[in-house]
């Protein structure tokens, strides 16, 4: 022992300072307020992603029953007055449903272009 310091046997590093457990078990429980919170946000988005989802499946579900009516009636020989407003190029709307001024869009866009 050439420096006069005796090294005692044990642990290295901090101690352990003590933790008050009232103050801990306090964090603990704003750290669970915090996680439920975060997770009832989590779930409120989603359920509006799913309802925003669920409102445009319908309203593609119109839109392709709307084009079946029209398949159906040029398979038996008429031709419907959307299309044929659309061939000759007039923009006369007819009062159908909330989704024929989307449709008569998508349609010209198919006519002018050949694509979608």
């Amino acid at each position: 022992m050439v420096s006069g310091k005796v090294k005692k046997p044990g642990k290295r590093g901090r101690k352990p300072a003590k933790i008050d457990l009232k103050a801990k078990l306090e964090r603990s429980r704003q750290s669970a307020r915090e996680c439920r919170a975060r997770k009832k946000l989590r779930y409120q988005y989603l359920e509006e992603l799913v309802s925003s989802k669920e409102r445009a499946i319908c309203a593609l579900r119109e839109e392709l029953e709307m084009y079946k009516q029209w398949c159906s009636a040029m398979d038996q020989g008429k031709i419907p007055s959307e299309i044929k407003a659309l061939l000759t190029g007039d923009e006369q709307k007819t009062p159908q449903s909330g989704s024929s001024t989307k449709t008569s869009k998508n349609s010209k866009n198919i006519s002018s272009n050949g694509q979608v």
